[in-house]
């Protein structure tokens, strides 16, 4: 059983037999053929996934001093991996790190708490406790998935963007990375406000942009363009189909203008496929981060044409010496379907190009099972 190898979740139609009908978040306890415990995991009657695991192996009380043990082993985890000049990074990261269907994120002194299962309502109480005990927030904002938002506010009384502690928010809050300054809209924004996910990217970014003239396409709020900004780039262009987001990158700028003043910054707002293919700029760095192209298995094949005709467009559009930085964030699409899709399209342009790395999950967002995995991207310099 998959269960034995570690994965964390049970599926509807695995289940052979089930003593009672059960409720949202009570702890459901698995056996095996021979009627030997396997796991425990938080039940939810209404979804496919029936059940996200807890804990496997020898049976163990869940009880608050399991539950203060298995965050402290998330916090243990991210020991070291950041100081004062990275304040917005992520303490639990759902199923990797044992919280099944859970992520808590901090920007600055407000924890965010997304939930992706109506199961863990019946343990909120419980959990907003042990955060503010073990972590001491200014304030602590819940984030509800698309999908449980219905049966949240009927049942359970729960909406998203619903501040569980501290005082109400005004607008976005602001948070470091690697020493430059970001806001974050905790209340609304995509995600959990941010897309911490890409640090490390961003940061890689920066080393490459010195002297460059930069496309950041899918830009978001600019996370990308203020790194390459701060590393020197000639000129960023912003380019998103999103004026709202256009405007959150431009308040990014504006947050270090101090480093990134000698950098001329332009947006664009428009289709990032089509103006890609439209325009003639060339460009000396190129990044490519597209929100999921492929958010069911269906979508996959289409997806990775995509990605690849978004890989043919850009090489078209570098200058020579220039680097392409491909990224996606497509669970269903796997780091080899992607990695394959960009050097066909490189291939295919007939220019001299040279891998310079690949990247994958960072530190703080670990991925521990196959189906967890959805963040690569590729670097390419071409001639």
């Amino acid at each position: 059983m998959a269960l034995r190898g570690g994965h964390p979740w049970l599926f509807e139609e695995s289940v052979r037999d089930q003593n009672r009908e059960g409720d949202f978040g009570e702890l459901a306890v698995i056996y095996d053929r021979k009627d030997q415990f396997l796991a425990v995991g938080l039940f939810d009657p209404e979804s496919p996934l029936r059940l996200r695991v807890l804990h496997c192996g020898k049976p163990q009380a869940i009880d608050d001093g399991w539950w203060r043990a298995r965050l402290e082993s998330a916090l243990v985890r991210r020991h070291g991996l950041f100081d004062e000049n990275t304040t917005g990074h992520r303490w639990i990261n759902g199923e990797s790190d044992g919280w099944p269907g859970l992520v808590l994120d901090r920007y600055g002194s407000t924890l965010v708490l997304k939930i992706y299962t109506a199961s863990w309502f019946a343990w909120l109480e419980n959990l907003v406790a042990l955060i503010k005990t073990r972590l001491v927030p200014d304030r602590l904002v819940l984030r509800l998935s698309r999908n449980i938002q219905a049966i949240a506010a009927s049942r359970f009384q729960k909406s998203d963007g619903q501040i569980l502690h501290g005082s109400p928010l005004a607008g976005p809050v602001l948070f470091k990375e690697n020493g430059l300054s970001f806001e974050s809209e905790v209340i609304k924004g995509q995600k959990t406000g941010f897309f911490l996910d890409q640090r490390e990217n961003r940061k890689r970014v920066q080393s490459l942009a010195n002297g460059r003239q930069v496309l950041n396409a899918f830009s978001f709020s600019g996370g990308f363009s203020i790194y390459a900004a701060s590393g020197g780039a000639s000129s960023v262009t912003d380019l998103d189909i999103s004026a709202h987001a256009l405007g959150g990158g431009e308040r990014n700028f504006g947050l270090n203008a101090g480093v990134v003043a000698e950098c001329r910054r332009e947006k664009v707002q428009a289709d990032a496929f089509q103006w890609i293919g439209g325009t003639k700029r060339r460009f000396g760095l190129m990044i490519t981060d597209p929100p999921s192209l492929a958010r069911r298995e269906s979508e996959r094949p289409g997806a990775i044409i995509a990605y690849e005709s978004l890989a043919s467009m850009s090489i078209e559009r570098l200058q020579a010496g220039g680097v392409l930085v491909a990224c996606s964030c497509s669970a269903h699409v796997s780091r080899d379907e992607f990695f394959s899709a960009v050097r066909k399209a490189s291939l295919r342009s007939g220019r001299k190009f040279s891998e310079i790395e690949t990247a994958g999950h960072a530190p703080d967002h670990p991925a521990t099972f196959k189906a967890a995995e959805y963040l690569k991207a590729i670097y390419l310099s071409f001639q």
